[in-house]
């Protein structure tokens, strides 16, 4: 049975102590209202060796945004709890704000050149928010893996960024997007989706679906403009759809074998953000 914890130094030292026995420390950090993608990150933790596995369940208000979904955030913990159950998750660390961010807290983590573009123009205090959280997660739970979806792939890509430059010692696993078998990509804020805003949302995986099969079929140039099509048809607002270089993130000058397409785009009252890496991720 899992056991829950709100207390930082209480996490620390339970893991702690399983370092001390042996224990391989597997983190996975999410928050909360888990579906299948955030399990497969569990399993892939039990697959590369964790025998101490941690899930974090925090709504990080920092990483939200004036006029943003923070105080509708689904929250489930009781369902959330029994999924991680289920996967043999020993420990849940569920902490109030208050003890996150306790007062007078002043403190903040950024990556500077990495979260520019995309979510960093259109969410301007969203990384340094996920950066501070998660500096101090990792500080909290000190596991030897740490497994993020590649769904928020410039999120992955800014933490990535973050252990390299702070030297922490963590092994940080990007596992590719899980979709449903549409091709609509696993998103926790799905569940705002009235059913026929769910159905237009699968015009995301329509246009990356094109992208893919284009690319396959050898085509280089204008791939984002294949999926922004198809997207601009269904959605009510489109922040991005972008071909970029998966490393840097920034826009392609000329046509690349090495491509990743992103997107955030707004149906209804929902943002949704998706991506696809060329050449390795699965046909949506």
């Amino acid at each position: 049975m899992a056991q829950i914890i709100r207390d930082a130094r209480e996490l620390f030292e339970r893991c702690e102590h399983a370092r001390r026995e042996g224990a391989r420390v597997g983190f996975v950090p999410t928050m909360g209202a888990l579906h299948d993608g955030h399990l497969a990150l569990v399993d892939e933790a039990t697959r590369r060796g964790a025998t101490l596995r941690v899930v974090s369940i925090f709504v990080n208000p920092l990483q939200f945004g004036v006029n943003e979904d923070f105080g509708r955030y689904p929250r489930t913990l009781e369902a959330d709890v029994e999924r991680c159950e289920a996967r043999g998750v020993e420990l849940i660390y569920s902490p109030p704000p208050e003890r996150m961010y306790p007062p007078g807290f002043q403190t903040h983590v950024e990556v500077e050149q990495v979260t520019q573009r995309w979510e960093g123009t259109f969410r301007p205090t969203h990384f340094r928010g996920v950066t501070t959280v998660v500096t101090k997660l990792l500080l909290a739970v000190g596991p030897s893996i740490a497994v993020f979806g590649r769904k928020d792939f410039q999120q992955f890509k800014t933490l990535s960024r973050l252990v390299q430059d702070l030297d922490i010692p963590v092994e940080l696993v990007g596992m590719p997007t899980v979709r449903e078998a549409d091709g609509l990509a696993l998103s926790s804020r799905n569940r705002y989706l009235a059913p026929s805003e769910r159905e237009r949302a699968l015009a995301i995986a329509r246009g990356l679906r094109k992208a893919y099969d284009a690319y396959a079929s050898g085509q280089r140039a204008g791939l984002a403009e294949l999926a922004r099509a198809e997207i601009e048809a269904a959605f009510d607002r489109i922040d991005y759809v972008e071909a970029v270089h998966p490393d840097t993130l920034e826009p392609l000058e000329t046509p690349s074998d090495a491509q990743l397409i992103l997107v955030a785009a707004h149906v209804g009252k929902t943002r949704l953000i998706d991506n696809l890496w060329l050449g390795h991720d699965a046909r949506p």
